[in-house]
């Protein structure tokens, strides 16, 4: 595993009262209390009908390194807050604790466990903000990726956003999330050099500004470029100035070479018809072999409108409203506590709330895919951790929507979509590489995961089922609560 910037330490990007609590929980003796948080979230982005989970390497890193410096120590003690007891624990901290999570890639939706932590108080404690801020950036990057993906139906997207991404980490995850959501690769060098994306990247306006004529700035790079010339055509006029240039070159300069102009780029105007016109030049010129790339603020909804429009380009450049996913830009996954150990048992929590989403579903869980006899997920199921699922007979469950009617399973297969990651401290989980978490993506959304939940507007919501033991469980503590 590569990191950024391998002399750092953020062990303490962290939020304030994760300290303070953990100090109060030394305190007051409870440290060693074991207690379990979920990880999940209530709304899918841009309203879409699923997410994918992204992050989890990045959250292991986190846990395998995490520790606290002298000078971290020093720093903590010079706010007068926290006792000499907490900071020499802090001094002397390693994660104990079991993790448990989706495979990252896991195409998933709200309100089910992506991740469970089980672990003593302080443990847990100190791991939120980490694991919130690794999982919300690169799920909502990943997601908002693949819609641009499946809105460019099989043509090539780059990822071109580093520069207007919120920061350099930004950038740099931003790119492994948008690979694992689809892309085809990034213009951000370092991603590229971390985790083996592949990079692209031409030239900018400035290449062609810099010459006396845009001739002699195409003549240029197709001379230090002959096997992978890509023109910008529109600093000055595409289709009486650019198109025309880059044709020239590929006659005087690259044939006479025995290579050809692999394509131009358009980074502004009307996309749609100077793609159509470009493409009429370039094939009368016998180039139809050379690609139109296109750039300039796309997302999918602009992809979306260019298909409709008979666009004729082959590959998209995307930036800034992939990088920071612009018409949504908070994923929203919380951390919550389900159950506390008390006397050798987890003792289910619930958080109760006036607004019905915000009411949790208590104690450690089992979710599972449930799947028809052709592969396709039908539904997820939430089960109560170790119960067991007869699937000799038909597999009763609880829509939690319509919960007085009596429903079943038949003929369906079920998968545990959570598997071990940290046992007592150490990691136990071996990661993929970031090529198959992005074939995983493919797989499901090709195979298992159904049209109709794919599509950006109006999209068929997934179900989340409960097993009659989790919904027993949910209704009596609400019941409980509120007497």
């Amino acid at each position: 595993m590569s990191t950024q910037f391998n002399e750092r330490n953020i062990s303490m990007v962290m939020d304030m009262y994760e300290l303070t609590m953990s100090n109060g929980y030394l305190n007051q003796g409870e440290q060693d209390t074991v207690v379990a948080f979920d990880v999940f979230y209530r709304k899918n982005p841009d309203n879409a009908g699923f997410a994918i989970f992204a992050g989890l390497e990045q959250v292991v890193e986190y846990i395998q390194n995490l520790h606290f410096s002298e000078d971290d120590i020093e720093y903590l003690r010079s706010r007068n807050l926290f006792t000499e007891e907490f900071l020499q624990y802090l001094l002397n901290f390693k994660f104990r604790g079991d993790i448990y999570a989706m495979p990252e890639g896991t195409v998933m939706f709200p309100n089910e466990p992506i991740m469970t932590v089980v672990a003593p108080l302080i443990d847990a404690q100190l791991i939120e903000t980490a694991i919130l801020l690794e999982i919300n950036h690169q799920s909502l990057i990943a997601t908002k990726t693949n819609r641009i993906v499946r809105a460019a139906k099989g043509k090539p997207v780059s990822d071109f956003g580093a520069r207007r991404a919120h920061n350099v980490d930004a950038a740099v995850y931003g790119a492994r999330a948008a690979y694992i959501g689809g892309a085809a690769g990034t213009a951000t060098v370092l991603a590229g050099k971390m985790f083996g994306i592949p990079i692209s990247g031409t030239m900018a306006h400035s290449w062609v500004m810099s010459f006396d004529s845009e001739y002699e700035a195409f003549k240029a790079y197709a001379e230090s470029y002959p096997n992978s010339t890509v023109l910008l055509v529109d600093t000055y006029d595409v289709l009486k100035s650019g198109v025309p240039n880059a044709i020239r070159v590929a006659k005087e300069i690259l044939e006479p070479k025995g290579c050809r102009l692999k394509g131009i780029r358009l980074d502004s105007g009307d996309l749609a018809y100077l793609s159509k016109e470009a493409r009429k030049q370039l094939d009368e010129a016998g180039l139809t072999d050379c690609i139109i790339v296109a750039s300039n603020g796309l997302d999918e909804y602009t992809i979306h409108s260019l298909n409709r429009q008979g666009a004729l380009i082959d590959s998209y450049g995307v930036g800034e409203k992939l990088i920071t996913s612009s018409t949504n830009p908070v994923f929203g996954a919380v951390y919550k506590l389900v159950a506390v150990k008390k006397d050798g048992e987890f003792q289910p929590k619930i958080k109760i709330s006036e607004t019905v989403e915000k009411i949790t579903n208590p104690g450690i869980k089992e979710l599972y895919r449930v799947y028809d006899k052709d592969g396709k997920a039908v539904a997820d199921y939430l089960t109560v951790k170790g119960e067991v699922i007869d699937t000799s007979a038909p597999v009763r469950y609880v829509d939690p929507l319509k919960y007085w009617k009596n429903r079943c399973f038949e003929d369906c297969t079920f998968k545990n979509l959570h598997q071990q990651i940290f046992k007592e401290g150490e990691l136990v989980y071996e990661l993929p590489k970031l090529d198959d978490i992005r074939k995983y993506v493919r797989h499901q959304l090709d195979n298992e995961i159904w049209q109709e939940e794919q599509r950006f507007e109006n999209s068929h919501p997934h179900y989340l089922d409960m097993s009659p033991a989790m919904f027993e469980l949910k209704m009596g503590l609400l019941h409980e609560c509120s007497k």
